[in-house]
């Protein structure tokens, strides 16, 4: 049997993880949403020993990958590698469409992006299948859920951004279990400005829109904030030729449709 081990059973993880599962593959990782510790160094190792397939969702961490500096002298060249990185390695574009053969990372000595852009490059000259995922939603984690909690809409009529539902991301992975080695953007198929999905959401709920606000004015985190310093349209078509991947959820509205109505079907 196939045997995925996953480093960081988080949100996205998780979906990858159940539907590798439904297919017959046995999975273990690290996380939350498994048995074992990060840090237990002999059970990871021991695992590691029996899998066949190894996927990183694990983020940087103090300007390092954590993964790679506790775990990688126990890949073997008969592993299958992949990780879980981010379009934010391409840095900002001004709107323009960038695919796989961009530059990542720019000075990395200089911008926030360094850690996740050398780790990125590393997984690659690994051999890895490095997927780089723009902003991910799905249930639990949507447009829908923003609008309950208070979304803001930015006065930024300029600003681009793609994104991927998180069953798209499990296809896409699970896809990529039989690829060659490289970068892969999986993204949906329609960029556009921030606001069109907390608009659908709106919409769907049926609730009031909240009021176009400057960036100051809605006060964004830090974080947040330089998400909006940043503006690119991700192409997929080099997912779409090799993986022969095709997003369930193309567009940000029929990704909310399909969450909206599993809500309530559930009578959330």
């Amino acid at each position: 049997m196939s045997h995925l081990f996953i480093f960081g059973m988080g949100y996205s993880a998780q979906v990858i993880a159940t539907r590798a599962r439904a297919q017959g593959w046995q999975v273990t990782g690290t996380g939350r949403a498994s048995d074992l510790a990060f840090d237990d160094d002999t059970k990871v190792r021991a695992a590691l020993a029996h899998a066949t397939h190894i996927l990183s969702s694990v983020p940087p961490a103090d300007d390092a990958d954590p993964v790679l500096a506790r775990y990688a002298s126990s890949f073997t060249p008969a592993h299958w590698l992949g990780y879980l990185s981010s379009t934010g390695v391409y840095g900002d574009t001004g709107g323009a469409w960038v695919d796989e053969t961009a530059p990542i990372g720019g000075d990395i000595r200089q911008t926030r992006r360094a850690p996740r852009a050398a780790a990125d490059a590393r997984w690659l000259a690994l051999g890895a299948r490095v997927l780089r995922l723009p902003g991910i939603y799905g249930p639990g984690r949507s447009a829908l859920d923003r609008v309950r909690a208070g979304a803001h809409r930015i006065n930024a009529p300029d600003q681009v951004f793609s994104r991927i539902h998180v069953e798209d991301i499990a296809s896409g992975a699970l896809a990529a279990l039989a690829a060659p080695p490289g970068a892969y953007n999986l993204a949906d198929d329609f960029p556009c400005h921030p606001n069109l999905p907390i608009e659908e959401a709106c919409r769907l709920l049926r609730l009031p829109m909240p009021p176009l606000q400057s960036l100051d004015e809605a006060a964004l985190s830090p974080q947040a904030r330089a998400f909006y310093a940043e503006n690119r349209r991700i192409a997929n078509g080099k997912a779409k030729r090799l993986l022969h991947w095709r997003p369930r959820y193309p567009t940000y509205a029929d990704g909310l449709v399909a969450i909206w109505a599993a809500i309530r079907q559930s009578g959330g």
